[in-house]
């Protein structure tokens, strides 16, 4: 039987972090996680990924002073005590770095990020959204959870704990992946991997939740949503 390929895809230093599993009937088959340079390499990668799930930003508002995007503010409000983790996405005026523009501020790790960010959006366009997915750890976990918030932070012993059980208990083989030490990359991240590797199995299922259920689209004609 021929198989698909799904990956969870999470920025990690200047890297690529993917957590990717085979797909035949029934069968999911977890693979050692890779690192990839560039997001590029990612879209080329052959045999071809069937669905990516990644942790930054597709849809973007224009400019400042248009709002919050919809999803951040849904996902926030399913998530409570975990909300916080979702940072406001930036504009596409700070994307593309436009001088006629500086009013908009960015929290720490949206700032960091940013390179990765526009990695992702030198490659998208509408057509790509069959395949790549904006997706959030916190999403999937609430997801794995049970449609609840998890308790702990990750940066904590006991918040990893808490999603390594989740992850174990939903996902046959996952140690393939959070034990992996390859580039020495923390368990946090391995985990956060993970996570948005169950959320790609869900999309290619046709059973992920998109948020907000009424779609939305940007200046480029991309939707502005998030899957869990």
């Amino acid at each position: 039987m021929p198989y698909s390929i799904v990956a969870g895809v999470t920025p990690w230093k200047a890297h690529w972090l993917v957590a990717s599993a085979k797909m035949a009937g029934a069968t999911f088959a977890p693979e050692e996680p890779r690192i990839f340079r560039y997001f590029a390499d990612l879209l080329s990668e052959s045999p071809a990924f069937a669905i990516i799930v990644v942790n930054a930003p597709i849809g973007y508002v224009e400019r400042p002073g248009l709002g919050a995007r919809t999803c951040d503010l849904q996902a926030r409000a399913l998530l409570g005590r975990r909300g916080a983790t979702v940072h406001s996405s930036p504009t596409r005026a700070i994307l593309r770095d436009d001088p006629g523009d500086r009013s908009e501020s960015l929290d720490a790790v949206t700032s960091r990020l940013l390179p990765r960010y526009r990695e992702v959006a030198a490659q998208m366009s509408p057509y790509r959204q069959r395949v790549v997915y904006e997706g959030h750890p916190e999403l999937s976990f609430y997801q794995l959870n049970g449609g609840a918030p998890l308790r702990w932070s990750k940066n904590l012993e006991v918040g990893r704990v808490e999603r390594r059980a989740l992850l174990e208990k939903k996902i046959p083989d996952v140690t393939k992946i959070l034990d992996s030490r390859s580039d020495r990359v923390p368990a946090k991240h391995l985990m956060d991997a993970a996570a948005l590797l169950w959320t790609s199995r869900r999309v290619f299922g046709r059973a992920a939740t998109r948020i907000p259920a009424d779609a939305e689209w940007d200046s480029e004609g991309l939707r502005i949503e998030m899957v869990l």
